[in-house]
């Protein structure tokens, strides 16, 4: 199974997703899509699976600094485009598995989707 790993390096939900991974033996691909973007097609695959709602990071500092213009009435394709704008808008962690995604981290439910024993994080 090829696994990847999407997010932004710095963030600390990303470094305990990867500290999770890393603790299994499981091997996977970080992508940073601050610095190496994220593609609109990439985008839509997600906010069909999950909602544009769950994907888009409404509580971080990158949403909260938008005008109410830009806030107001958001839609799909709003969101995709705020997100392409600013990927750092983009919930993360996304784990890839290939045939689905997980949004955000909880260890049980990377165990779960990866067939694991549940572990605690060291961060």
């Amino acid at each position: 199974m090829s696994i990847t790993l999407y997010g932004i390096k710095a963030c600390d939900t990303m470094k305990k997703a990867r500290n999770w991974l890393d603790a299994q033996g499981l091997s996977y691909t970080f992508h940073d899509y601050k610095a190496l973007g994220i593609d609109a097609e990439r985008l839509h695959q997600w906010c069909s699976e999950h909602g544009w709602e769950i994907l888009l990071n409404r509580a971080g500092t990158t949403f909260r600094k938008l005008d109410a213009a830009q806030k107001a009435d958001l839609d799909q394709p709003k969101a995709i485009a705020l997100m392409l704008a600013a990927p750092s808008m983009i919930k993360r962690p996304v784990l890839d598995l290939g045939a689905s995604t997980l949004v955000g981290f909880k260890p049980e439910r990377y165990a779960a989707a990866l067939d694991q024993p549940a572990c605690p994080v060291s961060v």
